[in-house]
Parts: structure tokens; C-alpha cells; sequence
């Protein structure tokens, strides 16, 4: 499979598999004919997200459902979005903005029109934020599967505080006592939030 997230499972607090989606997902799937009572969750090691899995059929159609679909957190299997307007082969797509008056003046007074503004503007912000972006996103899929594994935990409160304040040392502390895999993959999850300061400015 292309371009499919890693992620990993988890059964109780125990870690059953880590890797490409496609990996896990068969993975949960083996898990499930040998014990059909056992309840796998499944995150994405990106994002922190739960990724609800289709695992009917054989194992050909289920690995044919991850490549046609997007899969994530509680929404449906969907369809991946087809393709619309723009350069798709250079990666450009065309999508709606909707501006004032004044911004497409000015937008249009640009070197290289509004489209070309557009893209300078957007790569310049993601420049100075990429810091700041990146300790955000651990910090959310972090937390995301804290609620998910944790929230009853001792220490999850003290521990969800120190991640947001960016606290390696307390958040160690706090998650110490937690079943070695989730504390594991949480530590692995937050680890970008606890960056050095400047990065994050």
C-alpha cells in the first residue's frame, strides 16, 4: 500500500501491532477469528486519531478497502475525493476563496496575479508557525489517545497538564505507573510538544 498511515493497536493496554495500516489492519483482523470477544483499537501514529477498520471478507478485500477509502477516527468508510480542477499532475488544486473586494485587489496587483500571492503567503506563514504547528499536533494526538487509553489512569489529569505546559519531566512522572505499552506510545506521541522553547514561538 501507498501513502496509508502507520499506526498502532492496542488490546486492553497491551500493544498487538505497529506499522502500515494494511499490516495492523490484518493484524487486528487475525486477532479477531482467533477471539471474537477481543476489542482492538487502532491509532494513527501521526495524528493520535482512532482509525476504524472494515475487516470483512478475506484478507485481499479488506486490504482493498484500505486502498480505496479514507479511514479515520468515527467517520464512515468513505470514498477517497475525486479529483477536481486545477494542475493535478503538479500537484496544484483549484478550490474556492472567498475574499473581499479589497484583498482581490490587492491580491490581483501582485507579481504573478492572486494565485501565485496565494501560495507565497501560505508557504510564509507555514514558515514562521512550523514551530509552533508541530508542538500543537503532538500535543492533540497526544492527548487524543490519553482520553482513549488513559483517562482513567492514575496521574492522566496531572499528566494532560504537563503535556500543555511542556513539561517532560512531570509528564514521566505523572504517566510512570501507566501499562508500559500505553505509557510508551503516549511518550511517543508527545514527544515534538516538549520542544525547546524557541521552537515553538
Amino acid at each position: 500500500m501507498t501513502n496509508r498511515p502507520t499506526c498502532t493497536a492496542f488490546v486492553g493496554s497491551r500493544q498487538l501491532a505497529a506499522g502500515p495500516l494494511d499490516t495492523v489492519a490484518l493484524a487486528v483482523k487475525r486477532l479477531a477469528s482467533r477471539d471474537p470477544t477481543a476489542a482492538a483499537l487502532v491509532f494513527d501514529d501521526e495524528t493520535g486519531r482512532v482509525i476504524d477498520l472494515d475487516l470483512r471478507g478475506s484478507d485481499a478485500d479488506t486490504v482493498q478497502r484500505l486502498e480505496r477509502h479514507v479511514v479515520y477516527g468515527s467517520v464512515e468508510l468513505r470514498p477517497a475525493a475525486p479529483r477536481g480542477p486545477g494542475r493535478p499532475k503538479l500537484g496544484v488544486v483549484a478550490r474556492e476563496v472567498t475574499l473581499l473586494p479589497r484583498h482581490w485587489d490587492w491580491l490581483n496587483a501582485q507579481r504573478g496575479g492572486a494565485s501565485v500571492a496565494l501560495r507565497r503567503l501560505v508557504d510564509e506563514a507555514r514558515q514562521r508557525t512550523h514551530g509552533r504547528d508541530h508542538v500543537r499536533r503532538a500535543q492533540e494526538a497526544a492527548y487524543r489517545f490519553m482520553s482513549a487509553m488513559a483517562g482513567d489512569l492514575a496521574g492522566y489529569e496531572e499528566a494532560t497538564r504537563a503535556l500543555f505546559a511542556a513539561d517532560r519531566a512531570r509528564f514521566t512522572a505523572q504517566t510512570g505507573g501507566w501499562p508500559v505499552d500505553v505509557r510508551r506510545f503516549a511518550a511517543k506521541l508527545a514527544d515534538a510538544a516538549f520542544a525547546a522553547p524557541e521552537a515553538s514561538r
